[in-house]
């Protein structure tokens, strides 16, 4: 790593504000996922036959790890097509990416009914390769392990381990390109899932030849945009002491309405295709839902299309809010909200399930937080400081 991208721990109190209000969330969290583990699944949720999996799969999963695509993302940008100028963005994102992932993995083993019988699926005698599950599960496991590996030196550097440079690259590329190609095939199988479900998904978000790649699509959609909401969020922390970062995320969002323009012709092109606008104007709420997420998808390119919008912070920051909670809330309806089994099946998650996913984000924020402040993560305030003189010097 060149002194250009040298990173430092933030410092300060570990115990702020923001960790003791997230800490009694996160005390629930883990009384309800005791309960869950000791007492079954009917003891805190609201799951049954025709509902086999709920929030902690709708949104813990698959909204969790999509807003975890932000390393994923950015491994495209930098690695794959040599975008170097968001390398000082890869740490953070990468960060993230390993604890979304982390308690998407968490929220499946809560979600398995008889969760004793897990291990049979690393035996090889017991792999039922005919599933996307398996495939998914499979991924998953190990771009798991590979972001550990490939956040390890942040580690090294916080002991003070040495190790050859030289040596580290020839292990990294590999690491790298592992990263880059395993959640490409999860998150496409996450879209193929739902094709088995057949005509329990509502017709406006079925697809059985774009699912798996408007899943791709989200995910990038959701792993730069997630990148810019996190930089403007530890950039407002900073109060202006840390690195200037606002031309990086103005070029991830244009970036970010590439992908945004071919989800949404793609969307409308197979609806149209299919011959199911009728569907659009039905006045139900599945029409309504359609539509809350295609607004939140479209303002973004507004945005990106004004110039004044496009560089100012709070236009990022609005536009970045706007592609998540769209592609969250498309995420959502594939999965759960547009998902009617029939037969009479009925499910609203209780209060306990959502405790336990209120739970997640606040791990996950409350460890961000802290870990920033422990591990080399952030560019080195010192660095950013001497930037900032040598700018004002070439002013002069």
């Amino acid at each position: 790593m060149s002194d250009h991208h040298k990173t430092s721990p933030l410092g300060g109190r570990l115990a702020t504000l923001p960790v003791m209000i997230l800490a009694p969330f996160i005390f629930l969290c883990v009384f309800f996922i005791v309960k869950r583990l000791i007492f079954g699944l009917g003891s805190v949720s609201d799951l049954n036959g025709g509902y086999p999996w709920g929030i902690w799969i709708a949104f813990d999963l698959l909204v969790g790890t999509g807003f975890a695509c932000g390393g994923w993302a950015l491994a495209w940008a930098v690695y794959v097509f040599n975008r170097g100028e968001y390398h000082p963005l890869v740490r953070p994102a990468l960060l993230a990416s390993l604890f979304g992932y982390s308690l998407g993995g968490l929220s499946i083993t809560i979600d398995v009914g008889r969760y004793w019988n897990l291990p049979y699926f690393y035996i090889p005698g017991f792999f039922n390769t005919n599933s996307v599950l398996f495939e998914t599960a499979v991924c998953m496991t190990i771009y798991i392990g590979v972001m550990a590996l490939e956040f390890a030196p942040a580690l090294m550097e916080r002991f003070g381990w040495k190790v050859s440079l030289k040596r580290l690259n020839k292990v990294m590329f590999f690491i790298i390109a592992l990263g880059a190609l395993l959640p490409t095939m999860h998150q496409s199988s996450m879209g193929s899932l739902m094709i088995a479900a057949g005509y329990k998904v509502h017709p406006l978000w079925q697809s059985y030849e774009l699912l798996p790649l408007q899943s791709v699509l989200t995910a990038f959609i959701m792993g730069f945009s997630v990148v810019v909401f996190e930089g403007s969020l530890v950039q407002t922390g900073l109060r202006g002491k840390g690195p200037d970062e606002r031309s990086l995320f103005t070029k991830l969002i244009r970036l970010t309405g590439v992908f945004l323009v071919i989800f949404l012709v793609l969307r409308f092109g197979e609806l149209i295709w299919r011959g199911k606008t009728g569907y659009l104007f039905a006045g139900d709420r599945y029409a309504l839902s359609f539509w809350c997420e295609t607004a939140l998808l479209a303002l973004p390119l507004l945005i990106i299309f004004i110039n004044r919008l496009r560089n100012d912070s709070r236009g990022l920051y609005l536009a970045a809010i706007c592609m998540m909670l769209g592609s969250a809330l498309w995420r959502l309806n594939y999965s759960l909200i547009a998902f009617d089994p029939g037969n009479g099946y009925h499910y609203f998650p209780t209060a306990e399930e959502l405790l336990i996913t209120i739970g997640f984000v606040a791990i996950e924020v409350a460890a961000y937080i802290l870990l920033i402040k422990l591990l080399p993560v952030l560019p080195s305030l010192q660095r950013v400081h001497q930037d900032h003189q040598a700018q004002g010097k070439a002013k002069v």
